[in-house]
């Protein structure tokens, strides 16, 4: 799963940021409404933690025009008022949940699975294809007769090739997913864990392959 998280308190937001990681999530951080428009509209984020009280555009601005441009990501609202005012104010502009400061890592937690859930998002413990399944708790690749450990970033590349199988996934969508849009990830490091992925696959003896498809991506197919 990818978070954004928009926090002007840059301790704050590297705190919250850690809590992602702890969970294996990947987290971007940006400190005002502007960035945090763009960033989102970059629709790569399964996830939004936003706070209100931001410079440039606020929370409830930065909402209006997220749906406004009929961008549907999940968005929990984060403010230090206890404020119903404010929490109505919110949830009317287009936020899917409200959390009043301070809290405890725990609760947010949890918000964010609950709106993924409501948005799709896998949310089960494992994904399944063919005979091969991800084990979404431990970063696991399970095969018919024995399993591997998967890194961080294998993992992820595993999960979007898994939830859309037979369907091609560009090159551009595994960098954005997978790296963010900051880095300075390039065509070759996907090619180079793709190529790790292979050899754990044929590790675990499994009749899944994944397949490039020319200047376009990849994607699973079984073997003939």
């Amino acid at each position: 799963m990818r978070v954004l998280i928009v926090e002007d308190e840059v301790k704050l937001a590297e705190a919250l940021a850690e809590i992602m990681k702890s969970q294996r999530y990947f987290a971007d951080v940006v400190h005002d409404g502007e960035n945090a428009y763009d960033y989102a509209m970059s629709d790569i984020y399964d996830v939004i933690v936003l706070d209100v009280m931001i410079p440039k555009m606020d929370g409830f601005e930065v909402v209006r025009k997220l749906r406004a441009a009929k961008n549907t990501t999940p968005v929990i609202m984060l403010t230090a008022r206890d404020d119903s005012d404010d929490k109505i104010k919110g949830l009317d502009a287009g936020a899917d949940d409200y959390l009043t400061k301070p809290f405890i890592p725990g609760e947010l937690l949890a918000r964010i699975r609950a709106v993924s859930r409501r948005q799709g998002e896998v949310v089960m413990n494992e994904i399944e294809f063919e005979d091969i399944k991800l084990d979404l708790s431990n970063y696991s690749l399970v095969g018919p007769d024995r399993n591997i450990n998967l890194g961080p970033k294998e993992f992820e590349i595993m999960r979007l090739l898994m939830s859309s199988p037979n369907i091609i996934v560009p090159k551009e969508d595994i960098l954005v997913k997978v790296w963010g849009t900051e880095s300075d990830a390039e065509d070759n490091n996907v090619e180079v864990f793709i190529s790790f992925l292979r050899k754990k696959l044929r590790h675990l003896e499994s009749r899944v392959q994944i397949s490039t498809v020319r200047k376009v991506g990849y994607r699973l197919e079984v073997k003939p």
